[in-house]
């Protein structure tokens, strides 16, 4: 093994707020009033030491509508997140994690003008890739995970790579939780595209998460879930090729998933989350030919891989209500192998294979989740199989 050293969320957002408890005092759903719509998802939902926010999109308060812009939908679905932050008493400052889906990659650069005005210093970490956004005209889905007030947020700035620069860190440590931000081919010394084919892009953008994980006093063992966005799905073998050698035994969870990303120099991005735990365990083995686990147990937290509807038949081809029926049925068991079921999911991210099947996804995942229903984001991308139509990827708490 390598070491190293020591949509989608369419929230209607005011400012008032209604804090409803799921278990305990330490488990809320953190939901704005006015949420009039019939989206099976929360706004937010804090959980131990994190708030984990729903994808946000630019409509304005109280309709679907988004204005005209890059810039003015993404300055309004960060005044829609800072809703649900001040709602469980947090700004932005307690950011340790965003994910951004741009409709257009053309519209990276203003995003990131609107953006970085949010985040003054230390901002989070961050992936960002095109994808398909559920709502018409909607330009941009945001989705956040932030640190609950108290707990100590440390910005990691490697040693060995210099600070990006674009708006956002390398690493953010909360306690023993690392958040590494989507990792591309970057020369370290000078933050320029590296280059190189797929197996090459993909040992340096692990390398590259190796030195953040170095400069927190991890190592890889210490990894628990990982997000791949490959430009070209083509290159799905070659990249696990690599990913592989890094994780011999008890890999982490992982979704994969195709969506272009914002440089064209690049062929894939990676971001990670890795926890420093003696009680990391993965719950339910891979199989011999799979670099990842279905899912890990760190604590009281599960980190549970991307599914899809294979069922013991394989695929219901082109039945994105089965597929989805399958998916979740494939979730129910993976939980309850940790002792766990729908009530302690948290976050939830869709990838469906074409945005319209956004609908009838929702129809068969109201089934199984409870009400009120965990944070998600869901987005139209390129799934690995051809024949799967949807990709599920949970984190629950106990």
């Amino acid at each position: 093994m390598r070491k190293v050293g020591s949509i989608s969320s369419l929230a209607l957002i005011v400012t008032l707020t209604l804090a409803i408890p799921i278990v305990g005092a330490e488990k809320k759903i953190i939901s704005p009033a006015g949420m009039e719509l019939d989206f099976p998802f929360s706004p937010g939902v804090l959980a131990g030491d994190f708030l984990y926010l729903s994808g946000q999109i630019g409509n304005e308060p109280g309709t679907l509508d988004v204005p005209e812009g890059i810039d003015a939908q993404v300055r309004q679905t960060m005044e829609n997140l800072r809703a649900v932050l001040e709602a469980a008493d947090m700004d932005f400052s307690r950011v340790v994690s965003t994910n951004i889906f741009l409709s257009d990659a053309r519209d990276f650069a203003a995003m990131n003008a609107i953006y970085r005005t949010y985040f003054e210093t230390s901002p989070p970490i961050r992936a960002t890739v095109e994808a398909d956004i559920a709502i018409p005209d909607a330009l941009v889905e945001i989705s956040m995970i932030a640190a609950r007030p108290g707990v100590e947020r440390t910005e990691i700035k490697p040693s060995r790579m210099k600070s990006p620069e674009l708006p956002y860190s390398w690493g953010i440590k909360v306690e023993d939780t690392l958040f590494i931000a989507g990792a591309t081919a970057r020369n370290p010394d000078t933050y320029q595209p590296q280059g190189g084919d797929m197996a090459s892009q993909t040992r340096r953008v692990l390398e590259n998460v190796g030195f953040v994980l170095e400069e927190a006093g991890m190592s890889y063992d210490d990894i628990v879930n990982c997000q791949v966005f490959l430009d070209d799905a083509r290159y799905f073998q070659e990249m696990n090729d690599v990913y592989r050698t890094f994780f011999d035994n008890d890999p982490p969870t992982r979704a994969t998933v195709r969506a272009a990303l914002m440089n064209t120099a690049f062929l894939s991005e990676i971001q990670c989350t890795a926890v420093q735990d003696p009680t990391r365990r993965v719950v339910s083995e891979s199989t011999s030919t799979s670099p990842f686990s279905p899912a890990v147990m760190v604590s009281d937290r599960l980190f549970l891989a991307g599914m899809v509807g294979r069922g013991p038949s394989g695929f219901a081809k082109g039945d994105v209500a089965a597929q989805t029926r399958q998916t979740l049925e494939n979730i129910r068991d993976a939980l309850a192998a940790a002792e766990m079921d729908f009530d302690d999911v948290v976050n939830v991210m869709v990838y469906v294979s074409d945005i319209r099947y956004f609908g009838a996804m929702n129809e068969i995942y109201k089934e199984f989740l409870p009400s009120p229903p965990p944070a998600r984001a869901t987005v139209g991308v390129q799934l690995m199989s051809p024949d799967a139509l949807v990709e599920i990827m949970m984190t629950a708490v106990r």
